[in-house]
């Protein structure tokens, strides 16, 4: 039924070749798809690979996503969101990926520059995150802003315009999906507490140690994404 793909934009392939088995019946409302790392197998890629694809179908509207007990094909509603083209949808460990690389180099490069001013931003941003654990919005907001701080302070008009667009795919409603299954109190601590080790390398003008803190954290994040989503649903196995 599944066929070992080829590397290219593989979760969106997964994602394709699972809604193409939907299509032809071979997948039914109600059924029960194999475990994530049995999918991965009959697929040849990585679990994230495979979470990426199943967040893609859970917008969309084709399955369902049962914490503790499975992945479902759902019965689709009558109005569901539009399929965007492949090459419009970046999936969230793809963007993770990229942020860790390229904010990586921008908090390098930050400590070069940091004022007094700008590392008051990051305090103000470090004590809205605080004030908000319990508030997700809130602290998705004062956490876009802090990353999107450290770029300012270089003062490059385009390297602004560059992480906007990384940061702003945080909030796409893919991300989002993914988001909702592993983000709490307990994440955004941890995800506060890094932010304070980016500040402080950042305040102490020391490039290689901001370099590696901000490595640290999106490397963390993206750990924390794939933790927590595989083990709730290694659950069903």
């Amino acid at each position: 039924m599944f066929v070992a793909l080829e590397p290219r934009r593989l979760y969106r392939q997964v994602a394709d070749q699972i809604r193409a088995l939907i299509a032809a019946g071979e997948l039914v409302v109600g059924q029960r798809l194999p475990a994530e790392r049995d999918l991965a197998e009959r697929f040849g890629v990585s679990r994230p690979t495979v979470r990426e694809a199943l967040i893609v179908l859970e917008v969309e509207g084709y399955i369902q996503i049962r914490m503790g007990s499975g992945v479902y094909i759902a019965k689709r509603p009558a109005a569901v969101p539009v399929t965007l083209p492949a090459d419009e949808v970046d999936g969230p460990f793809e963007i993770l990926q990229a942020r860790c690389i390229v904010e990586s180099a921008i908090a390098e490069e930050a400590a070069r520059h940091a004022s007094p001013e700008g590392i008051a931003q990051l305090d103000e941003m470090l004590a809205r995150m605080e004030a908000s654990f319990e508030q997700p919005e809130r602290a998705i907001a004062a956490d876009l802003a802090f990353h999107a701080a450290i770029a300012d302070m270089i003062g490059n008009a385009a390297l602004h315009h560059v992480i906007s667009l990384l940061i702003d795919k945080r909030t796409s409603p893919y991300f989002e999906k993914l988001a909702s299954y592993f983000e709490g109190p307990h994440t955004w601590q941890r995800a506060a507490e890094e932010h304070k080790a980016i500040r402080d390398a950042i305040a102490a003008g020391d490039p290689p140690a901001a370099r590696e803190a901000m490595r640290r954290h999106l490397t963390l994040a993206q750990k924390r994404f794939s933790e927590s989503f595989g083990e709730e649903l290694a659950g069903e196995d």
